[in-house]
């Protein structure tokens, strides 16, 4: 029996690899306990490096390191999970390689979606896009707080109770209203990347998402 420790604020890198491993280690400094590598477009070796000194940096910081896409990649950097794509791996066959213990996130963006996710028993869903982002590429249609509501709702109903973390152009002014949509948690890039003051934003995102009175979700296979 594993337990994971699903953090309401998820930080997700972009940029150059090593642009990524700078922002990693000031995230975790000003207060954020869960990195998830996004690297695009680079050779396996690249991407191994950069998960590498990353996997270090959360060691250091006690963070959650989640890699995403790449399962041989978390495999082989001892990553805690792996975040899957709609064009990834299924979460099944990646349950298979990583094993009973590691965290497996899935992408959706309906409730159609969702509920393959839950019927391969991910441990998180990342539900988006909230708003247009230009940081991620093929960008599913946008939900918008309405849509949020709706899926939810619906996801209530059909009582799936797996943690819903909103992603897509996320701003700390957008958290209030997002959580009165019954979602877990927020996934966020450009606003802590471009932050000018990291621990000020984190420590903003944390209260808004009431961190401390949250608590984690121990998800228990």
């Amino acid at each position: 029996m594993s337990k994971h420790q699903i953090q309401p604020l998820q930080y997700i890198t972009h940029g150059a690899p090593e642009e990524q491993i700078q922002q990693a280690k000031a995230a975790c400094e000003a207060g954020a306990r869960w990195i998830q590598l996004r690297l695009k477009n680079v050779s396996d070796i690249t991407l191994l490096q950069t998960a590498l000194e990353i996997k270090a940096i959360c060691v250091e910081y006690n963070a959650v390191f989640i890699v995403n896409d790449h399962v041989h990649i978390a495999i082989a950097a001892d990553a805690d999970g792996v975040h899957l794509g709609k064009e990834d791996s299924t979460p099944t066959d990646a349950r298979i390689l990583l094993g009973p213990d590691k965290i497996i996130g899935g992408t959706s963006n309906t409730l159609e979606d969702i509920e393959q996710l839950a019927a391969a028993s991910v441990d998180y869903i990342g539900l988006g896009p909230y708003r247009f982002t230009t940081t991620k590429e093929k960008l599913s249609p946008v939900l918008g707080t309405e849509g949020y509501v709706n899926i939810l709702l619906a996801m209530k109903q059909k009582n799936i109770t797996i943690p819903v973390i909103a992603i897509g152009g996320i701003q700390n002014e957008d958290v209030e209203e997002l959580m009165q949509t019954g979602i877990y948690g927020v996934a966020v890039s450009s606003a802590i990347t471009h932050s000018m003051n990291k621990p000020d934003t984190i420590q903003s995102f944390h209260s808004a998402l009431k961190t401390k009175d949250h608590g984690t979700f121990n998800h228990s296979r």
